[in-house]
């Protein structure tokens, strides 16, 4: 079972990661009860389980956010901001 956190490949039956600790499960999609990754059918509603192929959202480190966030400023404004002297 893939862990949809960390992508990590856990052996069979594994409730949690091995590698991030993440809590393995499928969240049925029709009626979100919380189901064991090894079950085929929703044990509350009997719908037919898929294991999600999409992976979470990485948090993003703090030099990846600050390069995001300097993507979208205007040209030249992060260096004025960094030699700025905010002392007068």
């Amino acid at each position: 079972m893939q862990c949809p956190k960390c992508q990590f490949e856990n052996p069979e039956g594994a409730k949690f990661c091995v590698e991030c600790g993440n809590k393995i499960e499928i969240i049925c999609p029709k009626c979100s009860y919380v189901n064991s990754p090894s079950f085929k059918f929703c044990s509350e509603c009997g719908q037919k389980l898929s294991i999600p192929t999409e992976a979470l959202p990485k948090d993003l480190s703090l030099d990846e956010k600050l390069a995001k966030i300097q993507k979208y400023l205007p040209k030249g404004l992060s260096v004025r901001l960094e030699t700025a002297d905010y002392d007068h």
